[in-house]
């Protein structure tokens, strides 16, 4: 059965009455931003997700991870009736409602991936035509990478990122 879709206010009255609020985003969206009492149970397991004593409300940022993948959320709480917030965390933000931010976390892995991304990208161009054409080799270097990354789900970029110091912090949250 699919998830019913919910706004906001709805969802927080059911999730005030006992229903269980889960974030499908990683583990580093929600250490930087989530709503205050939402479970942390990122898509990639959500199969393993405990069973539920009654309601779930399923959200990511947008409801677009959610809606794209209401059947496998509905399947993961069998017997349980489930609903997706409408818009996700985004518009529950917009509708004034509260949420628990963090913004000493690092960015979204996938932001930093697509900052640099974009500034190799840039650079390997400007330095292509002022200093060699050579350059240009940089920017379709990390734009195969780009595809590879699309094609099968894998990002060497994103791995490496989540390396770095400053993004062993969400660990720890």
């Amino acid at each position: 059965m699919t998830p019913v879709s919910l706004k906001p206010l709805e969802a927080q009255r059911l999730v005030a009455g006992g229903a269980t609020l889960v974030d499908v985003r990683d583990a580093d969206e929600h250490a930087r931003e989530h709503i205050p009492g939402a479970l942390n149970m990122p898509l990639a397991g959500i199969a393993d997700m405990p069973a539920p004593s009654g309601p779930v409300i399923f959200h990511c940022r947008s409801g677009m991870r959610t809606a794209a993948n209401a059947t496998r959320l509905a399947d993961a709480v069998p017997g349980s009736p489930s609903y997706i917030l409408a818009g996700g965390i985004d518009a529950w933000r917009t509708e004034g409602l509260p949420t628990t931010v963090d913004r000493g976390q690092p960015l979204e892995i996938m932001r930093q991936v697509q900052l640099a991304a974009g500034g190799l990208v840039l650079l390997g161009v400007i330095l292509g035509f002022l200093m060699t054409p050579l350059f240009f080799g940089l920017s379709a270097f990390v734009g195969a990478g780009l595809m590879v990354a699309g094609a099968t789900g894998w990002c060497g970029m994103a791995t490496l990122l989540r390396r770095l110091p400053w993004n062993r912090r969400t660990l720890a949250a």
